[in-house]
């Protein structure tokens, strides 16, 4: 790839819905990039653990929060907040919820490419974004 590249998530290449979760997925190049909104009363291990198997979430995130807010606990038991503004590293081994009555939006890198690759039920992130 030659240049510069720009997609928009208005027009995703991509679009994964497990439950109360929206994943708006770009590619450029080798590259994949996603948003992900996820609607207040989401937790990983009611909406996706079943799914995924197993007792806590094994993906790696890297990102930042675009909106809203995530409570964050890890298998060690340490625990974080991200919040509008803060770019995290999350590794594997953890769960996750979102804290209050917004959808939690969120651009990610490294779990782009799989994260939810089949989707189960949806929600336009349209539909949850609105009050933000």
């Amino acid at each position: 790839m030659t240049g510069a590249t720009t997609k928009s998530f208005d027009t995703p290449d991509e679009q994964r819905s497990p439950p109360n979760t929206v994943v708006d997925v770009v590619h450029l190049g080798t590259h994949a990039v996603a948003r992900f909104a996820f609607a207040p009363g989401w937790r990983w291990s009611t909406d996706v653990a079943p799914t995924a198997g197993t007792d806590s979430c094994q993906a790696r995130h890297v990102g930042s929060v675009q909106s809203g807010a995530l409570h964050v606990t890890h298998d060690d038991g340490s625990q974080i907040d991200v919040t509008v503004g803060d770019a995290y590293v999350i590794e594997p081994g953890h769960d996750a919820w979102v804290v209050g009555e917004q959808p939690a939006v969120l651009v990610e890198f490294d779990s782009a490419a799989t994260y939810a690759r089949s989707p189960t039920a949806g929600i336009d992130v349209r539909d949850i974004s609105e009050n933000d």
